[in-house]
């Protein structure tokens, strides 16, 4: 009788482990190829950063990233950046605008991305919210004081050059990283701060040309380049910080010219509706040595409520590299919604704006 009781109990709880585990798997995903490596890009995170409430959405997000890391064979993850709604503010000016002070929005953030150090490299490219008081008055910023090369050992061994910020000082601002895989080869990540000065792009565009990365495929990330839906270049903003450059003038002084560039990331753009073809943009264009260069901006801070509502539904987007070294698969995926098994079915947005590939084009396509 007391072995049949034991039985029972130790069956007992191999069921609940078991339970326990198919409520982790709603939210655990897979590469569409075992052999593939993938890129999560993040989009804008000031409205999940700027209100107490929304905060657990991008620690979910952040903490769904690491949780991947080895399962998606992460090797890196970019992040579009307004990492918080304003830089220097003691009062919130309105309730739009948030409930917390700047500082408590940094400290928040840069404890959401505690969860990716010294497990896998990840690069920001500053937003206009970064700067300033509120939205780039100036180049004051509290990036370098909350995401310094010391907190994350991978970026020792990934990071391989800065050049100096709008004050003058060498930061994580703008920056290059270098990631190797078998099938790829080696790929160059730049991030660039928001409306980047001429010698940023001076400098972005002499580190493509320098001999040791010439034959990498490069990928930049800047916050503010093209707009969602008609994908259209940005010619003009009207920010006051200043010298600064716009879509249109990063294209024709670093993308178009530079050979190896393949493929551009950006943000910043959102409008207060609802519709998901708006919240991101993808277009393709030649360069100047005729290969084609892929240019995409995501960014979901509107949705879930417009620019007041939850920061975006929890949405980001793998990048998937394929095993065959030129396909890239993109898919765009929540966690928030892939949290539970009541909503497990709206996780991946599978319109042919949000689930795609594209083709990276090499010498041998020339």
């Amino acid at each position: 009788m007391m072995m049949k009781r034991i039985r029972l109990l130790l069956l007992g709880c191999l069921l609940f482990q078991c339970s326990l585990w198919a409520q982790v798997n709603t939210n655990q995903q897979q590469l569409c190829n075992p052999n593939s490596f993938s890129v999560v890009l993040l989009g804008d995170p000031q409205n999940y950063v700027k209100y107490d409430y929304n905060q657990p959405v991008f620690e979910l997000m952040t903490a769904w990233i690491a949780h991947h890391i080895d399962l998606l064979h992460i090797k890196a993850v970019l992040c579009t950046g307004d990492l918080v709604d304003q830089n220097e503010c003691v009062v919130p000016p309105f309730p739009r605008f948030g409930n917390l002070t700047s500082k408590e929005q940094w400290t928040f953030v840069s404890r959401a991305f505690e969860r990716l150090d010294n497990k896998v490299p990840y690069l920001i490219s500053t937003g206009n919210h970064d700067y300033g008081y509120t939205r780039s008055e100036n180049s004051m910023t509290h990036f370098p004081e909350y995401f310094h090369i010391e907190r994350n050992l991978l970026w020792k061994k990934n990071i391989v050059a800065v050049t100096n910020n709008r004050n003058g000082i060498p930061t994580l601002e703008n920056a290059a990283m270098e990631i190797v895989d078998e099938h790829w080869g080696k790929i160059l990540i730049i991030a660039l701060e928001f409306a980047p000065r001429d010698e940023v792009l001076s400098w972005a565009k002499t580190l493509c040309e320098d001999q040791r990365f010439q034959q990498h495929n490069v990928i930049v990330i800047t916050h503010s380049y093209m707009s969602g839906y008609d994908s259209k270049r940005f010619i003009k903003e009207g920010y006051k910080i200043s010298p600064a450059n716009a879509g249109e003038a990063i294209w024709e002084k670093l993308i178009f010219p530079s050979k190896n560039i393949r493929l551009v990331l950006c943000g910043h753009y959102a409008t207060p509706n609802e519709r998901y073809d708006y919240t991101t943009g993808y277009r393709t264009d030649k360069n100047c040595t005729n290969r084609t260069v892929h240019q995409m901006m995501f960014n979901c801070q509107a949705l879930g409520g417009g620019m007041s509502g939850n920061g975006g539904d929890g949405w980001l987007r793998l990048l998937e590299f394929l095993p065959d070294g030129k396909t890239v698969q993109v898919r765009t995926y929540s966690p928030l919604f892939g949290f539970s098994p009541q909503t497990k079915e709206k996780a991946w947005r599978t319109d042919s704006y949000d689930c795609f590939q594209f083709v990276i084009q090499d010498d041998s396509n020339q």
